[in-house]
């Protein structure tokens, strides 16, 4: 994806990832990603510190079609700071960080479960 706001327009599993990018669809993306209901977009953040509400603005437009956001914190956990995880509650999202691997099969398991699922995920090196 060459810009922030290039974007696959519909939401798909993903299919791989390593080497800083991520498969899907036929195609791969260079850095992170957010899988949302609107699709696969590029997302700029690349390390845990750098995910707060303004990088998840496009997951708050779209809380109502979300309940559960799955954060992928690349190879290993991190918390997610309470300010940000009570703004997901209440916009009615729930919320679970994990690393990138993990992060990544869970939203394909509950994607293909029909769930309303997103996933905010870190490119791997």
């Amino acid at each position: 994806m060459a810009s922030a706001d290039a974007h696959l327009p519909y939401q798909v599993p993903i299919d791989g990832y390593g080497r800083g990018a991520f498969h899907f669809a036929g195609m791969a993306s260079d850095g992170s990603v957010l899988a949302l209901p609107s699709g696969i977009h590029a997302w700029a953040p690349r390390l845990p510190a750098e995910i707060d509400a303004a990088a998840l603005a496009q997951v708050f437009a779209q809380a109502g079609a979300i309940e559960l956001l799955l954060i992928g914190t690349g190879p290993d956990p991190w918390p997610v700071p309470e300010a940000l995880r009570w703004r997901l509650r209440d916009a009615g999202v729930a919320v679970d960080a994990m690393p990138t691997r993990a992060a990544a099969s869970t939203y394909n398991v509950l994607l293909a479960e029909g769930r309303p699922v997103a996933a905010a995920l870190l490119a791997l090196p």
